[in-house]
């Protein structure tokens, strides 16, 4: 069995955020980048799980430049077997998903995992765009992942509830809180990923649909006003006159 794990860079959570050019860019400076959480986690974690118990070889996959080798090589520190990089930087979600589908179209994968969304620009599109380009099912926002033989079993949650599925393989599925519990990378994996095949992949061309215009940070919270509980009819007459409803 073979299972490819899609993983992006993203901004660690704690970073302060700031652009630059006319805030068109994310000022990189002064920036930690770590593997999207829930690539990391969720998805390479669930496909780590299924190679301990039936013997899967796991391939990582991203589309970035040399700066993104640091978080590869985590990902294989964790147990991963073997990486490619498509060297290209773009945060169009189609180009990337064209990317990822032109890269892995022909190597017959049985199973991909991608993340439920990036915590970065909260996108949530390459998964379904890689199914669809590649003309496999696919199932998102997955809680929980089981094979039997060439069928998996995926629950999801949908509005108000869970829905349970059954899918044969190959698909496309996008993990989400539950679907696995993070792991630390030991010292083992660490030395071990240093030797681990990491391929440079050329980008193939493809249509880039989306553009950054601007960014903006949002306003800062306003301070907070203390009413003394014997004082109804103020803070009454604030609710009406300054509160704001979101």
């Amino acid at each position: 069995m073979k299972i490819l794990v899609c993983i992006s860079k993203t901004p660690d959570t704690t970073a302060k955020i700031a652009f630059t050019d006319n805030n068109t860019k994310f000022n990189e400076a002064g920036v930690q980048f770590i593997i999207n959480p829930y690539d990391e986690w969720y998805a390479l974690v669930r496909a780590l799980e299924l190679k301990e118990t039936m013997g899967a070889d796991v391939h990582l996959v991203t589309v970035g430049g040399a700066d993104c080798d640091p978080i590869i090589r985590k990902a294989l520190a964790l147990g991963g077997d073997e990486a490619f990089r498509i060297n290209a930087d773009s945060a169009d979600s189609f180009y990337i998903a064209s990317q990822i589908a032109a890269h892995t179209r022909e190597k017959q994968y049985d199973i991909i995992f991608t993340g439920k969304e990036t915590i970065d620009y909260n996108g949530s599109g390459i998964g379904g765009m890689v199914a669809e380009l590649l003309d496999l099912p696919y199932v998102s926002i997955a809680a929980k992942f089981d094979l039997n033989g060439t069928v998996a079993t995926v629950n999801r949650e949908i509005e108000g509830g869970e829905e349970t599925c059954e899918v044969s393989l190959p698909v496309v599925v996008s993990c989400q809180k539950g679907m696995a519990e993070a792991r630390i990378p030991n010292m083992r994996g660490i030395m071990a990923a240093r030797t681990k095949p990491l391929t440079v992949v050329d980008p193939v061309a493809a249509d880039t649909l989306t553009s950054v215009v601007s960014f903006e940070l949002p306003p800062a919270k306003a301070g907070v006003k203390l009413i003394s509980p014997d004082n109804v009819e103020e803070l009454v007459k604030l609710l009406h006159e300054e509160a704001k409803v979101i």
